[in-house]
C-alpha cells in the first residue's frame, strides 16, 4: 500500500491541530464574552456576540464589600508567586543532592519522596491544620506557600531532567576547578534546568492560584481570602442577589494572571529543548 504524500500528512495534521486549539479557545472565548454581559442575557442562552456590559460587571465586581477582589487578587500573587519559586527551587536543590551525591540512604530517601507524592492532601488535612494552629499560623498566607519548599511531584520532575540533561562530568569539572556546591548548583545547574524550572513554575504557580481546599480550611479572614474563595462566595451568594455577570467577570479576572505567567515563561520551554543538550 502507498504511503500518503508528506504534504497531505501535514494538512491532516495541520487540520487536527486548528480543531484542538478552537476547542481549548472556545470555553475561554465564551467565558469573555459571558463577561460582557449582564445576568439577564446570560440567562437568555449561548451567545457568540460579546454584550455592553463589561464596565457594568467590572464595577460591580471591585465595588461589591463582601468580596475584596483587589485584596484577593494580591494574597493569590504573592501565596502563587511565592509557592512558585519555593517549589521549584527547594525541589531542583533536592533533586540535584540525590542525583549527584551517592550515599548509603540514597534509594530509600527516593522511596520516601515518591510514598508522600501518593498520599492525598485531604489525608493529611487535618493534622496539617492542627500543627499550623500550635505554631500560630492559622488565618495567615504562610501555611498556603510554606508546604512548596517539600514538592515531590516537582522533585520528580527535576530528577528525571538531570537524569537526560545534566551530566555528571560538568559537576565534577566545577568541583576540580574549587567551585563550592551551592555555587555549581546555582550557576551551573540551574541555568541547564531552566526549561524545568519554567514548565514546573507554571504548574505550581496554576496548582497554588486554583487552590481551595487547604485555603478554605485555614483562612477566615475575609481580606486574607485568595480568589478561589471569593469566587466560591459570590457562587453561593442568595439566589435573588446572584449576578451570574459579576461571577464570569470574576472568573475572567482570575484567569488573567496565569495567562500573563505562561507567556512570560512559555519562551524558556520552546527555546529550552537545545539549552538541556549539553554534550559529554
Amino acid at each position: 500500500m502507498d504511503k500518503k504524500p508528506s504534504h497531505v500528512r501535514t494538512v491532516v495534521a495541520y487540520i487536527v491541530l486548528i480543531f484542538l486549539t478552537f476547542l481549548c479557545l472556545f470555553f475561554f472565548y465564551i467565558l469573555v464574552v459571558n463577561a460582557t454581559r449582564n445576568h439577564t442575557q446570560i440567562q437568555k442562552g449561548f451567545s457568540f456576540i460579546p454584550g455592553k456590559s463589561f464596565i457594568p460587571n467590572l464595577k460591580h465586581v471591585l465595588n461589591d464589600a463582601n468580596i475584596p477582589v483587589l485584596s484577593g487578587i494580591k494574597n493569590s500573587l504573592i501565596v502563587s508567586s511565592l509557592s512558585a519559586v519555593l517549589a521549584t527551587y527547594f525541589s531542583a536543590l533536592t533533586a540535584y543532592g540525590l542525583y549527584a551525591y551517592n550515599f548509603k540512604l540514597k534509594k530509600p530517601a527516593f522511596i520516601f519522596i515518591m510514598l508522600i507524592l501518593v498520599m492525598p492532601t485531604q489525608v493529611s488535612a487535618m493534622g496539617f491544620i492542627n500543627l499550623i494552629t500550635k505554631m500560630g499560623m492559622l488565618n495567615t498566607l504562610f501555611p498556603l506557600f510554606l508546604p512548596s519548599i517539600a514538592a515531590p511531584a516537582v522533585f520528580y520532575f527535576m530528577y528525571s531532567y538531570m537524569q537526560s540533561s545534566l551530566p555528571l562530568e560538568l559537576v565534577e569539572a566545577a568541583r576540580i576547578d574549587g567551585c563550592g556546591e551551592f555555587k555549581t548548583f546555582n550557576r551551573i545547574v540551574i541555568p541547564i534546568m531552566k526549561p524545568a524550572l519554567a514548565v514546573q513554575a507554571i504548574f505550581a504557580f496554576v496548582q497554588s492560584w486554583n487552590n481551595y481546599f487547604i485555603p478554605a480550611l485555614v483562612i477566615s479572614d475575609n481580606t486574607k481570602k485568595t480568589l478561589p474563595i471569593l469566587i466560591a462566595a459570590l457562587r453561593s451568594a442568595d439566589f435573588l442577589k446572584f449576578d451570574m455577570g459579576k461571577v464570569y467577570m470574576l472568573i475572567t479576572i482570575a484567569i488573567v494572571p496565569i495567562i500573563i505567567v505562561y507567556i512570560a515563561l512559555s519562551k524558556y520551554i520552546v527555546a529550552g529543548v537545545a539549552l538541556g543538550g549539553v554534550k559529554e
